[in-house]
């Protein structure tokens, strides 16, 4: 598995910890480090922390940019692997001109699909291409 991929899934992880604790973002990314059985490598495990940051960071921002585009559904009724997948790929689309918007919904798809199931995939998908073409104009 890729780097990159691998920090996603990381931060994945971490996000939904923060959404359903309500901890602090520091304290989840330190209890989840020292959880752990293996190393992990450092650029791995910098990228999800700057994801992670980032998110929790703007979450308002982030929350009401994916509120605006999810026709028909409040982000408090969407499961909360869904809601966090979007807010993490939502953030790279926004917030990392260096991450190519397609690489972060093709991620995000792929993240769906392990985690959620398919029809999360094509949700995912369809919010996040919303974002993408319509939100930056």
């Amino acid at each position: 598995m890729r780097k990159r991929t691998y920090a996603r899934e990381l931060a994945l992880q971490m996000l939904y910890q923060v959404d359903i604790t309500h901890e602090p973002p520091e304290a989840v990314l330190n209890n989840f480090w020292q959880s752990q059985e293996n190393p992990i490598q450092e650029q791995v495990r910098d990228f999800s922390a700057e994801i992670v940051k980032g998110v929790t960071q703007n979450l308002a921002m982030i929350d009401a940019k994916i509120s605006e585009y999810a026709t028909n559904w409040q982000l408090k009724r969407m499961a909360v692997v869904d809601r966090n997948i979007l807010r993490l790929s939502c953030y790279e689309l926004i917030f990392r001109q260096d991450i190519p918007p397609k690489v972060s919904i093709n991620e995000a798809v792929d993240l769906a699909k392990k985690y959620s199931g398919q029809e999360a995939g094509k949700f995912v998908n369809g919010v996040l291409d919303r974002i993408k073409t319509e939100g930056n104009k």
